[in-house]
């Protein structure tokens, strides 16, 4: 079985600890104290170097993919705080897309809605509207020969 504590196995002599004064349980405890924040100091510099090289391969993936200078992800770590997703660097970028010379690119739901709004002007400019129905049923009702009618027909097409 391992032992899980990070102080001197010599440390942990069982049978004297009942022998011990109350001075010398106090530098046990102080000794283990240490030990145990050496070991946090430790593993919090370990995190905050793996998560700062996480942050910066986000961001320059993302630069990589939108044709920038990966010199540009300096100021996006200026400027970001805290996250620093795949989405918030993108919408960085579009933001600052002037300084990095960039054109802003429409995102998909825009582009969906211009090509719907698109559809939608070829069927309203070819529909027949209520008052050009209107008008054609009082032209069709007024017309004095299939000459007449033939004529309204084909005006229609």
């Amino acid at each position: 079985m391992s032992n899980n504590n990070y102080w001197d196995d010599e440390d942990d002599d069982f049978e004297s600890e009942t022998s011990l004064s109350d001075n010398d349980l106090l530098k046990k405890l102080r000794k283990a104290k240490r030990s145990d924040e050496k070991r946090i100091k430790e593993l919090t510099e370990q995190l905050e170097s793996l998560t700062k090289v996480q942050r910066e391969k986000t961001i320059t993936e993302v630069l990589e993919k939108k044709g920038v200078s990966p010199k540009a992800a300096r100021l996006i770590l200026k400027d970001l705080d805290g996250d620093f997703s795949e989405e918030s660097v993108t919408n960085w970028l579009e933001d600052n897309a002037e300084l990095f010379g960039l054109k802003a690119e429409a995102s998909q739901s825009d582009k969906n809605n211009l090509a719907a709004l698109r559809q939608q002007d070829v069927v309203s400019q070819s529909a027949i509207t209520p008052d050009r129905a209107e008008d054609f049923e009082l032209r069709m009702n007024n017309a004095s020969s299939a000459d007449e009618l033939i004529s309204m027909l084909r005006s229609q097409q």
